[in-house]
């Protein structure tokens, strides 16, 4: 079980701000800096990759925050669908310094994002619209096709959007499409994330933050017994 991190004395809140402001100002320069970077898909990795780097020395160094993965052994080589609980914006992150071709399914809104947008896009971000219906499904179902086709590894949220730690939300269908129409190992992630990042707040309690891969889901299985599991397994793991 995660132990409770420390009370949030003035000096966590006083490194909590120390790292919003040299994150956003790390953001910025890196943005800037990396834009020849910008002309093909894999110098658009190497970019996020180096910003990534310097996001996790910030949070080690002035937040306090460490993480660890375990059983990483349980991710095969080559095209996988990693199903990851998402509380907070620190595993957008980490993956990227675990994976060796990560591709993240996210919302649409995140390319409105100034120049961090045009990195994600170029880096094969996969984007969901969700006004868009049944539409937005199938165009999800094409491109992570294509990414996994090409041997990249596709991270998708079941729960659709950060959840706070403890909470839960009902599982999208989604990801049972993508287990069903891909044909991949689809591997579930648990993590704690929440307990000490949190989803939207400035607050960064000091700690380790734990990523566990769990192994792959059972083939086969029908939409609602997929989603049941997957939540079965994520659910009961103690971090």
């Amino acid at each position: 079980m995660t132990p409770h991190p420390a009370r949030a004395t003035p000096l966590i809140w006083l490194r909590s701000w120390l790292y919003l402001f040299l994150f956003l100002g790390w953001t910025v320069i890196a943005s800037i800096s990396f834009l020849p970077l910008l002309i093909s898909q894999r110098s658009a990795l190497v970019a996020v990759r180096l910003w990534v780097n310097g996001i996790m020395l910030l949070a080690r160094t002035v937040a306090g925050i460490t993480s660890r993965v375990e059983d990483l052994e349980n991710v095969p080589q080559g095209p996988v669908i990693i199903a990851a609980q998402h509380q907070a914006s620190f595993e957008t992150y980490r993956m990227f310094t675990v994976l060796e071709h990560p591709v993240f399914i996210l919302k649409h809104e995140l390319t409105w994002i100034p120049l961090l947008g045009w990195y994600m896009h170029r880096a094969g971000f996969i984007y969901i619209d969700r006004a868009a219906g049944a539409g937005a499904m199938r165009k999800m179902m094409r491109e992570t096709k294509a990414a996994l086709d090409a041997g990249r590894q596709v991270i998708v949220f079941p729960e659709g959007t950060r959840v706070p730690f403890g909470e839960s939300r009902p599982y999208q269908p989604g990801v049972a499409a993508l287990y069903s129409y891909c044909r991949v190992p689809v591997i579930p992630m648990a993590l704690n994330s929440g307990f000490f990042w949190g989803k939207t707040r400035i607050l960064k309690m000091p700690g380790e933050i734990i990523f566990k891969f769990l192994p792959a889901m059972p083939a086969n299985l029908d939409k609602d017994t997929f989603l049941s599991e997957l939540r079965r397994r994520l659910e009961r793991v103690a971090l």
